[in-house]
Formats: C-alpha cells, sequence, structure tokens
C-alpha cells in the first residue's frame, strides 16, 4: 500500500500564513491546536517549561502516528497567543508578570484526545516534567484577521502593529479579540534583527457595538 504523502499544514492552508511587509485582511478559519497556558514574562521559567511540555506532547503524537502507519505530519511552528486582563489598550507599561499567553502548535484535525492522552502518559513515564499534563487540544476560529510580518526584534513589534491598526481602520474595522503571532525564526540562532514573526489580529466593525479594542500591539520587548 502506497504511504500517503507527509501533511504540511501550512502548505495546505497557505493563504492564512501570507504574509509581507505590508497588512493584509485574511479569514482564518478554524483550526486545532495543541495549547498550554501560563502567565509572567516571557523566557521565565514558566514559560521555558512550557514550551518544552508542548513540543514534547507535539513530537511524541507525531512519532506515534508515524511508526503505527499513520498519516505523517510535518509539526508546525510555536505560535502565541498574547494578553493582559483588564487592559483594554496597550499594556506596555504593564508589568511583566501581569502578562498572560497561550502557547499553540497547529495540529490536524485527525489528531484525537486519545493520542495526546497516550503522549502525555509515555513522556510522564520517561521522566518529563509534570507541565505536559497541562496541554490540551483546543480549537480557535478567529474570522476575520488583519496580519503583516514583522523583520526585527520582539521589542519593536508595536510599531508594525500600529501599521496594522491604520489598516484596519481603512477599512472601518477595529481591534477586536487576542493577539496571535507566529514565530518563524528561532531567536536561540537568529539575530534580533532578523527575526520574523507573522503578527495577526482579529478585527471587528467599528461600528459592532461588541468589538472589544484589545489592541495587543505592544506585547513589548522581551
Amino acid at each position: 500500500m502506497k504511504t500517503p504523502a507527509k501533511l504540511d499544514l501550512y502548505k495546505l492552508h497557505k493563504l492564512e500564513y501570507a504574509a509581507t511587509g505590508k497588512p493584509a485582511l485574511i479569514e482564518a478559519r478554524p483550526a486545532q491546536y495543541l495549547a498550554i497556558s501560563g502567565r509572567g514574562a516571557p523566557g521565565g521559567d514558566e514559560f521555558t517549561a512550557r514550551i518544552g511540555a508542548l513540543y514534547g506532547a507535539a513530537f511524541t503524537i507525531k512519532m506515534a502516528r508515524k511508526f503505527g502507519g499513520q498519516q505523517d505530519y510535518a509539526v508546525c511552528k510555536l505560535e502565541g497567543q498574547w494578553w493582559c486582563p483588564g487592559v483594554s489598550g496597550n499594556f506596555a507599561r504593564v508589568p511583566k508578570s501581569r502578562w498572560h499567553w497561550k502557547l499553540l502548535i497547529r495540529t490536524p484535525d485527525f489528531v484525537r484526545g486519545k493520542e495526546l492522552e497516550s503522549a502525555v502518559a509515555t513522556l510522564l513515564e520517561r521522566g518529563k516534567a509534570p507541565e505536559v499534563k497541562e496541554v490540551r487540544l483546543e480549537t480557535i476560529h478567529e474570522g476575520r484577521c488583519v496580519q503583516m510580518l514583522h523583520v526585527g526584534p520582539y521589542a519593536r513589534e508595536h510599531e508594525t502593529m500600529a501599521v496594522m491598526e491604520a489598516h484596519a481602520a481603512k477599512h472601518g474595522l477595529v481591534f477586536s479579540g487576542v493577539h496571535h503571532e507566529i514565530y518563524l525564526s528561532d531567536p536561540r540562532r537568529v539575530a534580533p534583527e532578523r527575526l520574523r514573526t507573522i503578527l495577526r489580529h482579529p478585527v471587528a466593525p467599528a461600528a459592532g457595538a461588541g468589538a472589544t479594542r484589545t489592541r495587543a500591539n505592544a506585547r513589548p520587548g522581551r
């Protein structure tokens, strides 16, 4: 029997990940993710432990499927959502200890909860950190978003977000929802000025009564 080609979610949903140095409106359809949440400064102990747990679950599920003769797929890049409860605008001045985040890895829809449970059990048997028990499967539907490629350090993302917000305003839209980032570069291997990050923010009609301006446009520098 012919083995199915490895699935690449970024190629399959390429229009959702198209981003250049100019802002654009996209439609982000419902997508399943492996997710883990936390709070506090990026790069701290909690943040680092949860990244490790998320990647551990992602690769354990992938390898179990591959060696079990099931559909193989490429593990997607790290993504993240950022916000600060009670702060509706730029929270650059808010202490990092108050930041909330959700780390994400997009995962095929055919991956089920039992596979995650099995992966968690395997990782715990191998002595991995208990944070892996906090990884969950979650479907996120962002809908209409403004998106743009940011090149440079995370500390200057607010400049790109300002351009995105202006673009949204030209179309009668405002930021609504949670700031989303897709990390195309590994900061351990790439100089800050060369980091490439897709920035995404859901939008809603400016006149909409339920539009909440979260403008996480400034997840401040890390």
